[in-house]
């Protein structure tokens, strides 16, 4: 498949989470931790135009293709570790584009589980922070948080629950609610979070420190 395509699956994912970086504009993967060296097998249109990869290339690999020389080993092993320890991860790392061209990019990490809290997968994304831009990720974190902020406590709640990567069933069963009223509260994150997917709703509640 070439990047003119919305989102690239090597295999049918289910719970519908190729869906969840379709319609994403942040540059999205999702991994499955289960193959060996935990590959990419879904990458959106996005991801494609921000690192210049066609889907042919990206799925079936790790996203280590991504560093270069510059890129901080700390900050890779801080990607491994939170891989490793089932976690949402977070860090601002040095990665190259196809052609060579390096970019700073903030990278989220983040676990999805199935219903009997089995990892399933690892949902990835990027967004470039400019090189004349004065501290746009601080910039993120503080909007994030003032977002966040504005939240009832159990949209709080679901919102921190959806980015420990549960699924509405197991959210419903944490809270002690129906599953119906998670996905109500859901929808009303994402209008009031201002984010088009529940991929772009994980990663506003990881850079508000949730």
């Amino acid at each position: 498949m070439s990047s003119d395509d919305k989102v690239s699956v090597l295999a049918p994912l289910g719970n519908g989470l190729d869906k969840l970086i379709a319609a994403s504009p942040i540059a999205s993967v999702i991994s499955n931790p289960r193959l060996p060296d935990n590959p990419i097998i879904a990458c959106n249109r996005a991801f494609c135009e921000l690192t210049g990869y066609d889907a042919s290339y990206v799925i079936g690999r790790n996203c280590r293709f991504l560093s270069g020389p510059g890129t901080e080993p700390w900050l890779s092993e801080t990607i491994r570790r939170g891989v490793e320890e089932h976690r949402p991860v977070l860090v601002e790392i040095l990665n190259y584009k196809k052609d060579g061209t390096p970019f700073r990019n903030a990278v989220l990490v983040a676990p999805i589980y199935d219903d009997r809290d089995s990892l399933l997968y690892f949902l990835g994304s990027q967004v470039e922070i400019p090189d004349d831009s004065p501290g746009p990720s601080s910039t993120r974190r503080i909007r994030a948080a003032e977002l966040v902020k504005g939240l009832s406590e159990r949209q709080r709640q679901v919102l921190k629950l959806a980015a420990d990567g549960l699924l509405n069933k197991q959210i419903a069963g944490v809270l002690g609610v129906s599953e119906k009223t998670v996905k109500m509260h859901r929808a009303i994150l994402m209008e009031r979070l201002g984010t088009p997917t529940s991929a772009d709703m994980v990663r506003v509640a990881v850079e508000a420190g949730l």
